[in-house]
């Protein structure tokens, strides 16, 4: 599969920035494109919610957190109203349309009403389990500028597709389980196939595009997953994608955690007699460094809050750590060396 960057979104950087800090992605919170189908939709509230439902994380306050935004994303795009004005105006226009009718399910009801019954229960000899498609991971180098302001980036993919194609074939679309009794207190389970004929269908490659999200301050590696995007397979469903997201090499900064460190050289005289330097930061802002003091080779300052964002931390940043470099004169004459004798006597 080819995996190419093709461009990014217009909006400004100030503009990316409020957007990613202040919006909930539904299509990302589901791990789904936004040309999903109902199916996968469906899918992908199934899988996510089993994971991270209270009954199984019991005292867990993130996955209990996860499971709301969970329910919410999938009363929205499950709903075709709802995902159509999502689609236009976003969260605040979803928003705004529950508050002119009923509002909301909370995420329990949402689960029960899809799941049918108890949570303990669901499951149990109802269905065999579908044959999926290779998983496919894929590094994600980013600039350290876009991990810094957040961005939306348009990647275009060559992959594999299941398409129709003339005729009918045997399948396996619909089997499920069925549990009989064979003894007091014994069960056995097996797969029955309900379907003998389906259209036919072919794979072929095509080419498709895909947004991801880039949060400001996501750490090194961070895992973004994509439900179903991985490779297809007839008679099942497709593996998923995982991008795990990498900062490229600055020229000017190297980031740890949410710290920032660089390097800055002054020369001589102002490492003796001080000085007021401006630097541009990651977003374009000037920031001065100033010091009336010597400073020494290797003398660090550290700058509170000038760091990366932390990471789902909003209006919360780590430090900027600066390293001074001293620039010697290469040469100095025999009158030039007399000048600094005499002034260092002064002060010996």
């Amino acid at each position: 599969m080819r995996f190419t960057q093709t461009h990014t979104f217009s909006a400004t950087q100030h503009e990316v920035k409020k957007l990613l800090w202040h919006r909930a992605d539904y299509y990302a919170t589901l791990g789904l494109h936004r040309s999903a189908s109902e199916d996968q939709i469906k899918r992908a509230y199934r899988k996510l919610a089993l994971k991270y439902h209270p009954d199984k994380n019991t005292g867990n306050e993130d996955a209990a957190h996860r499971f709301t935004e969970i329910g919410n994303a999938y009363e929205v795009l499950s709903n075709k109203e709802k995902r159509q004005i999502y689609d236009r105006l976003g969260e605040e226009g979803v928003q705004q349309h529950a508050q002119n009718n009923r509002g909301s399910s909370g995420s329990q009801d949402i689960f029960s009403t899809f799941f049918g019954g108890n949570f303990g229960s669901f499951g149990e000899g109802r269905e065999a389990e579908t044959l999926k498609g290779d998983p496919i991971g894929i590094d994600l180098e980013v600039s350290l500028k876009d991990l810094y302001l957040g961005q939306i980036l348009r990647l275009g993919r060559d992959k594999s597709v299941v398409k129709p194609a003339k005729g009918v074939r045997k399948c396996n679309c619909k089997q499920h389980m069925v549990t009989r009794q064979v003894g007091p207190g014994m069960f056995q389970q097996y797969a029955k196939e309900e379907c003998e004929e389906c259209p036919n269908v072919k794979m072929m490659r095509d080419f498709e595009s895909l947004n991801v999200e880039i949060e400001p301050g996501m750490p090194d590696r961070h895992v973004i997953h994509f439900f179903e995007e991985g490779e297809p397979i007839i008679d099942g469903e497709s593996g998923d994608m995982r991008l795990y997201v990498t900062a490229a090499k600055d020229h000017k900064f190297t980031r740890e955690g949410d710290d920032l460190h660089m390097t800055h050289r002054i020369h001589l005289v102002h490492a003796l007699t001080g000085f007021q330097h401006n630097f541009t930061h990651v977003d374009g802002r000037i920031v001065e460094l100033a010091r009336s003091s010597i400073t020494f080779p290797g003398h660090t300052d550290v700058i509170s809050f000038e760091g990366m964002p932390m990471y789902g931390s909003n209006g919360k940043f780590g430090n900027l750590v600066i390293t001074y470099e001293v620039d010697f004169p290469e040469f100095l004459d025999d009158e030039q060396k007399v000048q600094v004798r005499t002034i260092f006597q002064r002060h010996s």
